[in-house]
């Protein structure tokens, strides 16, 4: 009997954002219209911006239906099927077919974006067929922008922000963002300040701040430290109504353990918790603070401060580069 091998899908797998995601890949790697410093899945080896054919949509749909199928006998709960490829995934010019073809199958789609080409006016209607869309909005200073996320030499950063706007005034459904700190490049308060003004105006549900966890592209490629972090969250909180840490904690950043320890982290790994928060978890479930003690001194939690307030978050895990 033979089995059959997955081309276009992987997972699901668990995801703070969508929860358990299916994963669709439907570009080749690393077909992309940036080649981002920071990026795990490694250089970019081949840069493009124009649209066009990579599968047949009919054999990507027909993946992902399979492994659906097979998580649905396997007891395996999908949330969500998710667009995050090997490249770009509005690069595929099937995009929007292939959202409409998956409908049948009555499972919310994402598309994980890096915004590139929504100023095409093709992109926007495709990505208007999902569910959920994340848009990448890393500066929004030119020079900052080219240097960490180093575009095709085609693109125009004004063009891709304006394209950004024109989609946030008429998409449906649930729009996040995604802004990538890195140390030198984009954590400076006034590129913050700027940035976190832009997104103000797209309304994303949510503003995510993520930092690299993974092997970047290049080498000394790192996140800004604790303080830098908190520092970035207070001015993206300042200017939006709900941001959120983005720090490679997906498997139990929601969860309610009954553990205090985990329970901490989980919730700095999404935002910082101010000190009096803290001792008010504590108090309502009779913990001493003993248990903050041990978590910052295992490295696993560190004390920042900020405009007189003494904050606590999750630090983030770094994986050693192969």
């Amino acid at each position: 009997m033979s089995v059959h091998k997955f081309f276009y899908s992987f997972g699901p797998v668990p995801s703070r954002r969508l929860g358990q995601s299916l994963g669709i890949n439907n570009i080749p790697p690393k077909v992309c219209t940036f080649s981002c410093v920071y990026c795990q899945v490694g250089r970019t080896t081949r840069m493009a911006i124009d649209r066009r054919v990579f599968y047949d949509p009919e054999n990507v749909v027909d993946d992902v239906r399979r492994r659906s199928e097979k998580a649905r006998r396997d007891g395996e709960r999908i949330d969500y099927l998710t667009f995050v490829p090997d490249g770009e995934p509005t690069l595929d010019v099937n995009l929007g077919r292939e959202i409409s073809l998956l409908r049948p199958l009555g499972i919310p789609i994402g598309v994980i974006t890096n915004g590139s080409l929504v100023w095409r006016e093709d992109v926007r209607e495709d990505l208007a067929k999902a569910d959920w869309i994340s848009l990448k909005v890393d500066a929004v200073r030119e020079s900052v922008w080219r240097g960490i996320d180093r575009p095709h030499k085609a693109l125009k950063l004004e063009a891709i922000l304006q394209g950004m706007l024109e989609f946030s005034k008429c998409f449906k459904g649930k729009m996040v963002t995604e802004t990538m700190l890195v140390e030198g490049h984009n954590d400076g308060a006034k590129c913050l300040e700027e940035t976190a003004v832009f997104l103000r105006g797209l309304r994303p549900s949510v503003a995510y701040l993520s930092v690299p966890t993974r092997p970047p592209a290049e080498p000394g490629i790192q996140g800004p430290d604790e303080e830098a972090l908190n520092r970035a969250f207070q001015i993206f909180s300042g200017k939006l109504p709900r941001v959120e840490y983005l720090i490679g904690y997906e498997g139990d950043a929601f969860a309610s353990t009954g553990d205090v320890a985990e329970d901490i982290l989980s919730i700095t790994a999404v935002h910082p918790m101010r000190k009096e928060a803290v001792a008010a978890l504590l108090s309502r479930t009779g913990t001493t603070w003993e248990v903050v003690d041990r978590l910052l001194a295992r490295g696993e939690l560190a004390a920042v401060s900020h405009k007189g307030s003494l904050f606590y978050l999750r630090r983030a895990k770094h994986e050693p580069a192969p």
